[in-house]
C-alpha cells in the first residue's frame, strides 16, 4: 500500500534553480514585456548572446542587472552549459537571451534546454516577439500549416541541394536571409520553384523602416536586382500547389516501387493513394489489373 503523502517527511525547500528562455524585442524595443524587463533585473545569471546588446537594451528599457552577465553563443555554448547547469542546479535564475526573438529558435539555446532536459533541470520561457511569426502573419500567404527552414546553405550546390529536398513541401515555408545574400537566395528560389511562386520579403520588422513587398518569385528577384536591400530579412515562401490527382491506373508504378523496396501491397497502395488523393480501393484494383 502506498504511504499516506501526509505522513511523510517535510524535504524542505528546493535548491535548485530555473532556467527561463526570455524573448527579447526583434527591432522595437517597446515590444519587451514587463516579464522580461522583471527578469533582467532579478535574475542571479543572465547569459546574453552578445553582452554589448544585452547593455543597449537594459539601457534602453530603463533596467538595471542585478545578476552576473555572461557571454553564451555559437562558439562557446558547447564548454560553457555544464557551467551553468550547475549553477541552476545549486540554486541560481538563469535568464537566457539572444540579440532578437526567442532564443534556441535558430539561436544559442538548445545545448542549454538539451542539457537541463537531461539533468531534470527546470525550463520555462517567457514569450514575445517572433521574427517568424510576425512575416508568417504579414506575408498574406497560407498560416495554417507552416515550417521554419532558418538560413539556407550559403554555398551554392548546398542550398540547391536543401530546396531540392523541398520541391514537395506544400507548407507555407520561412526563411531567414542576410540582406547581401538576398538576390542569390531568389534566384535560387526561382530556378528550383518557377517564377510564379508566391513569396514575401519582409525587411526591419517592427522597426522604423519596415517593409513587406509581396509578389511572385519573379518579381521580387527583379525588385531585388534593382535595389540596395538593408536590414534584417525574413522570407515567406508559399507552399507547392495540390498535383490534380489523375486516375488510379496513373500511380501504378509509383506503388510498384514501393513494393520492391519490401513494403507490403495494401500498405503501399494506402500511402499512395493518400498522397496523390485517390481511392485506395480503385489504386489497389488498378494495381492488380497491371499484373
Amino acid at each position: 500500500m502506498d504511504p499516506n503523502p501526509s505522513t511523510l517527511p517535510d524535504p524542505g525547500p528546493s535548491t535548485t534553480g530555473r532556467i527561463v528562455l526570455a524573448a527579447t524585442p526583434i527591432g522595437n524595443t517597446g515590444d519587451a514585456s514587463a516579464r522580461l524587463v522583471e527578469l533582467l533585473g532579478t535574475a542571479d545569471i543572465v547569459a546574453a548572446e552578445d553582452t554589448r546588446r544585452l547593455h543597449r537594451l537594459v539601457q534602453s528599457l530603463g533596467v538595471e542587472v542585478s545578476g552576473r552577465v555572461i557571454s553564451y553563443h555559437e562558439h562557446n555554448e558547447a564548454t560553457r552549459t555544464a557551467e551553468l547547469l550547475d549553477q541552476v542546479r545549486a540554486g541560481s535564475t538563469l535568464v537566457m537571451v539572444t540579440d532578437a526573438g526567442m532564443p534556441a529558435v535558430s539561436d544559442p539555446g538548445f545545448r542549454l534546454v538539451e542539457g537541463a532536459i537531461a539533468a531534470g533541470l527546470p525550463v520555462t520561457a517567457v514569450p514575445g516577439p517572433s521574427a517568424v511569426l510576425t512575416a508568417l502573419a504579414l506575408s498574406g500567404l497560407p498560416t495554417d500549416r507552416f515550417c521554419f527552414e532558418g538560413f539556407l546553405p550559403r554555398k551554392a550546390g548546398e542550398r540547391a541541394s536543401r530546396l531540392a529536398d523541398l520541391s514537395a513541401e506544400r507548407r507555407t515555408m520561412v526563411f531567414f536571409e542576410a540582406p547581401h545574400r538576398l538576390e542569390a537566395m531568389l534566384r535560387a528560389l526561382r530556378e528550383r520553384f518557377g517564377p510564379d511562386r508566391p513569396i514575401a520579403v519582409c525587411r526591419e520588422l517592427t522597426k522604423t523602416y519596415e517593409e513587406v513587398i509581396r509578389g511572385t518569385i519573379g518579381e521580387l528577384l527583379q525588385w531585388a536586382e534593382g535595389n540596395e536591400v538593408r536590414g534584417e530579412i525574413a522570407v515567406v515562401l508559399g507552399g507547392a500547389p495540390e498535383q490534380a490527382a489523375g486516375k488510379p491506373e496513373d500511380h501504378v508504378a509509383a506503388v510498384n516501387e514501393l513494393v520492391a523496396q519490401g513494403i507490403r501491397l495494401k500498405e503501399a497502395v494506402a500511402a499512395v493513394a493518400e498522397d496523390v488523393r485517390v481511392s485506395k480501393r480503385e489504386l489497389y484494383s488498378a494495381v492488380l489489373a497491371a499484373r
